[in-house]
């Protein structure tokens, strides 16, 4: 998904004209009630937003009636990093967590970068510390440190490349092929066994606390070294979870997030990014469509291909990303509210790994 074009609703003369074409995209998934006040605030976003020369981004987990109405650019972390990169508007606001946000930032510092909502962190992000950093880098220090998109700007600026769930397969499969025998790899420990199993190359974790034996690493030609920290939604997911879908559905293509356990990733179809598992809805033929990710992800995919039929069998929505509403995204661009503010200094060491990425893929 890129920029906001078929039925965008920033487009419309009024707000009976915004409710309609929100009608189309929600039907069957917002009550029409829920639509028509939701149009209201949309319609006054949008308003602002031009008068304003503001930029919104949505992540492709928002819920579905801010989705499809006020985003210029909806996407996943890879693909809003690099709108971010070149945008022109004076604010952005960024309908995601603050991880999102904050890159924004770094990547437009002489910009006003807004979050809707103070709080919307994440589980990953809060699961690493720079310091947990500076002592992989101690133990191993011969190894690149590959940080996951999916963390606070202060570890960013510890590591020397950052990745996406989209493009962590081609950071580490280049640094593989510069020479390097060992790859720290973090935060998420699933992200990171998938990621290294589809490589071939085996994935350690070094001990807790900083002592005692890595599971024999010296012995490893290459290693992939992970972190403990999950995702607190996609950990969720089972193998029962797929197994009685297949039973209910069988001819059902099932999608899974690589932040999954990797018994997980294992029985389903295809594993990928938000915006892979886009791609795939799209472009593969099947009778219907499961997503093992971010549950609104479901629904707003629906809203792209209508023709499609998706399997709502999830039950699993990021409290994080629950926060961000249309009511605080209209109440941060009337207030200027919630700005991102970083040291410059931390902007500069942080947008190095993004750079590197962004070079790479």
């Amino acid at each position: 998904m890129g920029k906001t074009t078929d039925m965008a609703v920033e487009d419309a003369a009024t707000v009976e004209e915004t409710f309609e074409r929100m009608k189309v995209r929600l039907r069957g998934l917002v009550p029409e009630a829920e639509i028509c006040l939701k149009a209201e605030l949309a319609f006054e976003i949008n308003r602002l937003k031009r008068e304003k020369n503001a930029i919104i981004l949505g992540h492709n987990y928002m819920e579905p009636a801010l989705y499809v109405s006020i985003p210029d650019y909806k996407g996943d972390s890879l693909q809003l990093s690099r709108v971010s990169a070149e945008t022109d508007a004076d604010i952005i606001i960024f309908c995601g967590v603050l991880f999102m946000a904050e890159t924004a930032k770094i990547l437009n510092p002489k910009k006003t970068v807004l979050i809707p909502a103070e709080k919307a962190g994440c589980s990953l992000a809060e699961g690493i510390t720079p310091e947990d950093v500076r002592a992989l880098r101690e133990r191993y220090p011969e190894a690149p440190v590959v940080t996951y998109v999916n963390t606070y700007a202060a570890v960013k600026a510890e590591s020397d490349y950052c990745c996406t769930s989209g493009n962590a397969e081609g950071v580490l499969r280049h640094l593989l092929d510069e020479g390097h025998r060992r790859i720290i790899f973090l935060p998420d420990e699933y992200l990171g066994r998938n990621t290294a199993a589809a490589l071939g190359v085996p994935f350690v974790m070094p001990p807790v606390g900083g002592d005692g034996d890595d599971f024999g690493i010296e012995k490893l030609d290459r290693a992939v070294i992970g972190w403990r920290a999950r995702c607190e939604v996609h950990e969720l997911f089972t193998v029962d979870d797929v197994e009685n879908a297949r039973k209910q559905f069988p001819d059902c293509a099932i999608l899974a997030h690589p932040e999954c356990p990797p018994d997980v990733i294992a029985k389903v179809d295809y594993a990928g990014s938000t915006k892979g598992m886009i791609d795939y809805v799209r472009d593969v033929d099947a009778p219907r469509y499961l997503l093992m990710t971010e549950c609104c992800m479901g629904d707003n995919v629906a809203t792209e291909f209508p023709e499609r039929e998706m399997v709502r069998a999830c039950s699993f929505r990021c409290q994080h990303m629950n926060m961000i509403t249309l009511e605080d995204t209209l109440e941060s661009l009337t207030k200027i509210q919630y700005r991102v503010e970083l040291p410059q200094d931390l902007i500069e060491r942080a947008r190095l790994p993004i750079d590197r990425m962004l070079q790479i893929h």
